[in-house]
């Protein structure tokens, strides 16, 4: 027999690659205009594509578009929760410069009130700054002692509120509240020393 049967796997790749290569500048305009920075719209872009491939890409040609705008949908929803989340770091820990009160159970977050808007940090000058202050804060962060770090993470990243953070530490909100209290004042000299002016 020599009949050619043609490879279904390697049929729906192409109807991948097909699709992926027809969406990208559409998907990539969409994220721009929800995260307004270029590099971010890319990786979201870049991350719906593979999350696509790698879990729905054995799935008929007929549902990629529906799929991979849920998908794009939550990375650019993910993307923008993690820039609300640093904007809150740096907005916190500059509040924290210059302030010697170490052991106070205050809620650092009660100081955001009046938080100054993003609109500095758009222009190309503020957004190299807010990179190289993130970057800082991921590795002091790393540093800091497991029981400040663990409350920092969870306040601060994972947006537990403070009954939240101290069930899941087993501690009392007092001491989620010292502890989140330490951490930023330990990460705020850190930056500080580092002649990173917040």
């Amino acid at each position: 027999m020599t009949g050619f049967h043609k490879d279904p796997e390697l049929a729906n790749r192409a109807e991948l690659s097909a699709f992926l290569q027809g969406v990208e500048k559409r998907a990539f305009k969409q994220a721009v205009y929800a995260l307004r920075n270029d590099d971010a719209a890319l990786d979201a872009v870049q991350d719906a594509m593979l999350k696509l491939s790698v879990s729905y890409g054995e799935r008929p040609a007929s549902e990629y578009p529906m799929l991979f705008q849920r998908i794009l949908q939550n990375v650019i929803y993910d993307a923008l929760r993690r820039q609300k989340v640093r904007n809150t770091w740096t907005t916190l820990l500059s509040s924290f410069v210059g302030d010697d009160e170490q052991d106070s159970d205050n809620d650092p977050l009660d100081t955001l009130a009046g938080a100054p808007d993003e609109a500095r940090a758009d222009t190309p000058h503020g957004q190299y700054e807010r990179t190289r202050m993130l970057a800082a804060i991921e590795r002091e962060i790393e540093r800091l002692p497991p029981r400040q770090r663990e409350a920092f993470i969870m306040r601060y990243w994972e947006e537990m509120d403070i009954s939240e953070t101290a069930a899941a530490m087993g501690c009392s909100e007092g001491s989620v509240k010292t502890h989140c209290s330490r951490a930023t004042q330990t990460l705020a000299a850190a930056l500080k020393a580092k002649g990173i002016e917040l």
